[in-house]
């Protein structure tokens, strides 16, 4: 591949899975976590999983403005951007504040917003690059108990297709990437306390929660190396004609034909 990507959120769960996936395909590779011990760690485990890989590592947290500007500044030039940071959970809508909002779309979206905007010119004036951001079935069919998270990857959707439009005669492309409920470290996280709290195998919970979504034609969490091998496609030449566009790796999740 030959290309320097930055990945942001890529300490574990997909983010990781696509710097792997990246990595393998020869890029040079730069993580993202919320912490350097974070960054670090995960840049020596990619390192035993792929010898030879070029790894960098620029710790910020999305939720700190002037942490990004700061990894802005530090970033440099980027063939591949992928914009993948973001925060998820189950809430109720009429009792999460103002506060609890700013903090879905500072990190779920306006990440994106920063990132993209720092380097998409110089790729605009090269002629070539790749944005791509992972979004998620729910930023179409919005749950009722993810209102805020839903909201935040629609308008991450909506980004990806206006910044495609600006790409008209250049090889850059800006897609998207609707993933389904897929089995990352967070949401693992999640099951395990789930499971300590009801005090049975997390294993069973995780089942219990698989059963819930009878309209996934997959019948399981996806894995994240099937969301990254996705992401591997869509930045590579392969994908030249594919632009603006939001490609679906749900399972099946969403049922309408488009």
């Amino acid at each position: 591949m030959g290309s320097r990507a930055f990945i942001s959120g890529s300490t574990q769960g997909i983010g990781f899975a696509i710097a792997k996936e990246l990595a393998t395909e020869g890029a040079d590779v730069i993580l993202n976590g919320r912490t350097a011990d974070g960054c670090d760690s995960a840049a020596q485990r990619l390192r035993g999983m792929v010898p030879g890989a070029s790894v960098e590592v620029i710790a910020a947290d999305f939720a700190e403005p002037d942490q990004v500007t700061d990894l802005v500044a530090r970033l440099g030039e980027v063939d591949i951007l992928i914009n993948n940071v973001g925060v998820f959970d189950l809430v109720d809508f009429a009792t999460t504040d103002d506060a609890a909002w700013d903090h879905y779309l500072q990190v779920d979206l306006m990440s994106a917003v920063r990132l993209s905007r720092a380097v998409l010119p110089r790729m605009l004036e090269r002629g070539s690059g790749r944005i791509l951001s992972i979004a998620s079935e729910s930023g179409v069919n919005v749950p009722a108990d993810m209102i805020p998270y839903g909201v935040a990857k629609a308008g991450l959707i909506a980004l990806s297709n206006g910044l495609a439009k600006l790409t008209r005669g250049t090889e850059v492309t800006v897609n998207t990437i609707l993933g389904g409920p897929t089995y990352s470290d967070g949401v693992a996280e999640v099951v395990e306390g789930i499971a300590q709290v009801q005090g049975v195998d997390s294993s069973n919970v995780k089942r219990g929660i698989e059963a819930t979504r009878p309209e996934s034609l997959l019948g399981r969490f996806l894995d994240p190396k099937e969301i990254a091998t996705l992401a591997a496609y869509l930045v590579s030449p392969l994908a030249s004609a594919t632009n603006g566009a939001a490609i679906r790796a749900d399972g099946g999740v969403l049922t309408t034909t488009l």
